[in-house]
């Protein structure tokens, strides 16, 4: 069995004019949201044994507070120009040649691209995941490379908006 979870960047900042996109951090919004994305994580007992992020600073800091928060290390964080990039069949094969013994992968990273990609997989799919939306998909086979030829499993589709504050 494999899991894939997809992860929308947590909510980020505008307010420095002149900064790159690249470079914008995460808001407290962001942020408090997240933790509400951790503990539903926790209260599931998500385990990843692969994690990807974008180079995006928004995108890497909420994979480094989601890694936290569910006991990733840190420092196994991927970070991936390709899912920064906005093709969602650039990540499709990041997932598709992913090793085998991984059998639960997160994405972490942007919009449109991760609601495309979300939406390949999902019946029916999510309009538009809202900052830090996580979905959660498996497969039923051993094989990341067989994942287009097995019907796809809808684990959880999560908004920050549907878990109560704490």
């Amino acid at each position: 069995m494999k899991k894939l979870y997809l992860v929308r960047h947590a909510k980020s900042s505008w307010e420095e004019p002149g900064e790159s996109d690249l470079e914008r951090p995460l808001m407290e919004k962001g942020i408090k949201r997240t933790q509400k994305i951790n503990r539903f994580l926790n209260e599931r007992g998500v385990k990843i044994d692969l994690m990807i992020s974008s180079p995006a600073e928004r995108a890497f800091q909420t994979a480094l507070m989601i890694a936290r928060g569910i006991g990733y290390p840190e420092e196994k964080i991927v970070v991936d120009r390709k899912i920064y990039d906005g093709y969602y069949d650039r990540i499709l094969d990041l997932i598709y040649a992913s090793p085998n013994e991984v059998d639960s992968l997160m994405i972490i990273g942007h919009n449109p691209t991760i609601s495309h990609l979300a939406n390949l997989f999902l019946h029916p799919g999510v309009d538009l995941l809202p900052t830090t939306g996580t979905v959660c998909i498996s497969f039923a086979t051993d094989k990341w490379e067989s994942v287009p030829s097995v019907d796809p499993v809808s684990e959880f589709v999560v908004f920050p908006k549907m878990l109560p504050s704490e």
